[in-house]
């Protein structure tokens, strides 16, 4: 299960398998003038020397996500986006470019109260940013007081040269496949079979860019940017996957780091199935709060959330012996799909009553719901077409992680993971073999994020986050250094805290953005209900 920010965009965001990235800086540049883009432009290659040409914005490609161009904002600014061109590799300057896709959209403020620049990245990996950045909008408009809002599609995202493994028909089919081999040896021979062919039909299709698409090339596009947009620091607003690349950036980059926030932070001592174990967990717990909430607003799904889930569990086991037929376009409702569709709706409270209905239909014979769910989750565009996120997130994570499973170690695993939580277990478990086969090996089983020197980042720890479990935040904050990571806790629900509305969490974050104000070690912003609770 990938991480990806929280927010109500739905169709902008995806994730069916296991989440992460890692990296390794060994090979490359440290901190020093090439790196760090000091030094003459001959002496860093020619991609330092050119000019961005900002224009507005077209409507977003499939592979972005599709839909409409950005609207100006209430104030009539207008979206403005570019490409910057990146080498294809970063060991090699001077060698091939790539495009990179950016947009942003200006501050109001005059040149005495602009900060600068402030990059987001969304996380996934995967996630386009140029797509999501005028879809929250209105979420960060306070941040827009000091700071020009900028976002990117990383290097094998979106319009980012988007890395593509399979058409649409094939990825309908592929969502129809039973992600779970629970009935036996050839269900699993099958469910590595199409692994297999996935990451052949990714090498066939994407091959060149496939060794270049890891987090730190990512990284060192960011510095990149940060120059070109002709700031001294970094500003920096990572959620999900995106405090790893920021975690890696300040690895790389300690000395360029600006005024940076990671919300939903991914621990960076997890390999994937550790990750994948904790996402279990996490995914389990926030199961446990939606089935309470609907136990307490009187829901008809039962009177207990034991009820609840022994429900669910009977459904799941109905539906992948006799899926239910759902809409005009041949498509079924699976188990697999039902699993999906209750993950999509975990990774944010405001979805709870969605989830609710959707059961409730089911029950009754009804698919419609869920399957539009388990749809957003993979990334299928409104017209049928889809957005490479999910063939972008493999792709990130197998060339970041080393660590390649095999059918018998995940067998071996099984157990804990069924103790975790016999609804998610199976769904992350398997996730795992979403590297096998693939093309290019990984750099290292953990990102190295360490960054002494560098200065305060403010991490916030959701403590019912399931896809970054709060657990994390602390790790980040160890690894990051003595002095660098400064924790900030939500008691609250679903991925990630900024996006949840949360009044205290956005002052913390914008009182350190705009002010750098930091918040007292220790400070604590309770949950406020989005669900009527």
């Amino acid at each position: 299960m990938r991480t990806r920010p929280a927010i109500s965009a739905a169709a902008l965001l995806s994730g069916a398998v296991l989440l992460s990235a890692s990296l390794a800086a060994c090979g490359r540049a440290g901190d020093g003038a090439t790196a760090q883009g000091g030094g003459n432009d001959n002496d860093r290659g020619r991609v330092w020397a050119q000019s961005l040409i900002w224009k507005d914005c077209p409507a977003p490609s499939s592979l972005q996500g599709g839909g409409a161009a950005p609207e100006p904002l209430p104030d009539g600014t207008r979206w403005q986006c570019t490409t910057m061109q990146a080498p294809l590799d970063w060991d090699r300057p001077d060698g091939e470019t790539i495009g990179i896709a950016l947009i942003r959209v200006r501050t109001g403020a005059d040149a005495g109260g602009r900060i600068g620049s402030l990059l987001f990245n969304f996380g996934g990996p995967g996630v386009s940013g140029v797509a999501t950045l005028p879809a929250l909008a209105s979420a960060y408009e306070k941040l827009r007081d000091r700071y020009d809002l900028v976002s990117f599609d990383p290097r094998g995202v979106g319009n980012s040269n988007g890395v593509t493994c399979l058409g649409a028909e094939a990825m309908d089919g592929m969502s129809q496949q039973d992600l779970n081999p629970d009935d036996g040896e050839a269900e699993i021979k099958d469910r590595l079979q199409n692994q297999l062919e996935y990451a052949a039909a990714c090498e066939r299709n994407s091959g060149r860019m496939l060794p270049h698409v890891g987090t730190e090339d990512a990284a060192r596009d960011m510095d990149l940017m940060r120059d070109l947009l002709g700031d001294d620091k970094l500003h920096y607003f990572g959620i999900s996957y995106g405090t790893e690349l920021g975690g890696v950036y300040a690895h790389l980059f300690p000395h360029h780091v600006g005024r940076a926030v990671f919300d939903g932070v991914v621990d960076p001592t997890l390999d994937q199935l550790e990750q994948a174990l904790a996402q279990t967990e996490g995914f389990q717990l926030a199961f446990t709060h939606f089935a309470q909430w609907c136990v307490r607003t009187g829901c008809a799904l039962g009177d207990s959330p034991e009820q609840i889930e022994a429900l669910v569990m009977e459904l799941e086991a109905e539906l992948d012996d006799e899926p239910l037929p759902v809409g005009d376009d041949d498509l079924v409702l699976t188990g697999s799909l039902l699993i999906n569709a209750i993950v999509q709706s975990l990774y944010q409270e405001t979805s709870w009553p969605a989830l609710e209905v959707g059961l409730q239909e089911v029950v009754e014979g009804d698919g419609d719901t869920l399957l539009n769910l388990a749809q957003a989750l993979a990334a299928r565009n409104r017209d049928g077409s889809y957005s490479n996120e999910l063939d972008a997130q493999i792709a990130i994570t197998c060339a970041d992680r080393s660590d390649r499973y095999t059918v018998e170690q995940l067998l071996e695993t099984a157990p804990k993971f069924e103790a975790a939580s016999p609804l998610f277990g199976d769904t992350m478990l398997w996730g795992a073999l979403q590297c096998a086969g693939w093309p290019v090996p990984g750099k290292a089983e953990h990102p190295d994020v360490r960054a002494p020197g560098a200065p305060p980042i403010l991490l916030v720890g959701n403590t019912g986050d399931p896809a970054t479990p709060y657990e994390g935040a602390a790790r980040m904050a160890e690894q990051l250094g003595t002095g660098v990571g400064v924790e900030l806790t939500y008691k609250g629900e679903g991925h990630g805290a900024y996006n949840s509305g949360n009044s205290c969490v956005q002052n913390k974050v914008n009182a350190y953005l705009l002010e750098g104000r930091l918040p007292a070690p220790g400070t604590v912003c309770e949950h406020e209900s989005l669900t009527g609770k």
